[in-house]
């Protein structure tokens, strides 16, 4: 029996008739998390998604605003988690946390662990801008310029290398 290095010479054919095994081995491309990655972690996937399922009304009215990159074409996502914090809408291209605040987050208890939790993000270079929920209903022009105002990027520019209209030659 001849063993070559691969390529065998003759091919499998000829390596199986000379008595070779193959063993082929499947490889999982899977991209491993990093120990120092801090978005979406997984043991919250199950509280986002509850989250996801019952929006407050003012986060359900904010959605429709922002989903589908629909304002300013910047994509947001909801109940999106960094360390273990849950964001109410994350824009990752600005980093950028909008928390939409109820009563609970006005008491001394809440309002402490806003600070807290926004000097993790602030830490992380994640800017929280906090609104009452009642702007998103009273004053969502107002609200959206000061999202706004926080994007450090201008416009996202548009894709390139494809022409603008389908099927048109220059």
């Amino acid at each position: 029996m001849t063993t070559n290095s691969p390529p065998y010479e003759g091919g499998v054919a000829a390596a199986a008739a000379d008595g070779v095994v193959f063993s082929i081995v499947p490889v999982i491309m899977a991209n491993p998390r990093r120990k120092t990655d801090i978005h979406s972690l997984g043991h919250l996937n199950e509280h986002r998604k509850n989250l996801r399922k019952n929006l407050t009304p003012a986060e359900a009215t904010f959605w429709k605003i922002v989903k589908n990159s629909k304002f300013e074409g910047r994509k947001f996502v909801r109940q999106h988690s960094v360390g273990n914090y849950i964001l109410d809408f994350y824009c990752p291209s600005e980093n950028l946390a909008v928390e939409l605040d109820g009563s609970r987050h006005f008491t001394g208890l809440g309002a402490a662990e806003d600070r807290e939790r926004t000097a993790y993000l602030e830490a992380k270079e994640i800017r929280v801008v906090r609104f009452e929920n009642r702007n998103v209903f009273e004053e969502t022009e107002w609200m959206l310029g000061v999202i706004r105002a926080n994007f450090r990027f201008g416009p996202p520019t548009a894709p390139t290398g494809h022409s603008p209209h389908k099927g048109q030659r220059e």
